[in-house]
């Protein structure tokens, strides 16, 4: 189970901010068909629905708030950017998740069946950043990225 904890300061100071105490983001994206958002968010990645109207649905991304807007007129090309020998797709989003969560993600997501931008990897191995990633596209072509630290206190560290 994943758990979030909301930062409960005066005033916004991203340098005292921890890695268990951070704002939930807000992030609205296009998908050409709601009905298809809401089966691969909610049915294939298992996210919570929140609020929805015929035009939008609200998810629950790991404490996060996502919202997939009706975008029937928007062109889902994404660029692409070479990092660490693999061509990866701009733009795009994601969650850093425990390793047990990462590897149930990739177990879950193989099991039905979806089809990898970049397979799921271990990046930096026995280096400082080790992560393990991997990159998809929902059903409108929108890239996401999931991610687990080694350890997360390497998260930013160069």
């Amino acid at each position: 189970m994943v758990t979030c904890v909301a930062w409960t300061g005066t005033a916004p100071n991203p340098a005292r901010e921890s890695f268990l105490s951070i704002r939930p983001f807000h992030l609205a994206f296009p998908v050409r068909d709601v009905s298809e958002a809401r089966q691969f968010y909610g049915g294939t990645l298992g996210l919570p629905e929140g609020r929805s109207s015929e035009t939008w649905v609200d998810f629950n991304f790991f404490g996060h708030q996502i919202v997939a807007h009706l975008a029937t007129e928007h062109h889902f090309d994404a660029h692409e950017n070479p990092v660490d020998g693999h061509d990866v797709p701009v733009p795009h989003f994601g969650v850093i998740l425990e390793m047990d969560d990462w590897k149930s993600l990739r177990d879950r997501l193989i099991a039905a069946g979806v089809e990898f931008r970049i397979e799921p990897y271990i990046r930096f191995e026995g280096q400082v950043g080790e992560q393990a990633t991997m990159f998809f596209l929902d059903p409108s072509g929108n890239a996401l990225e999931f991610k687990a630290f080694a350890d997360l206190s390497q998260l930013f560290a160069r």
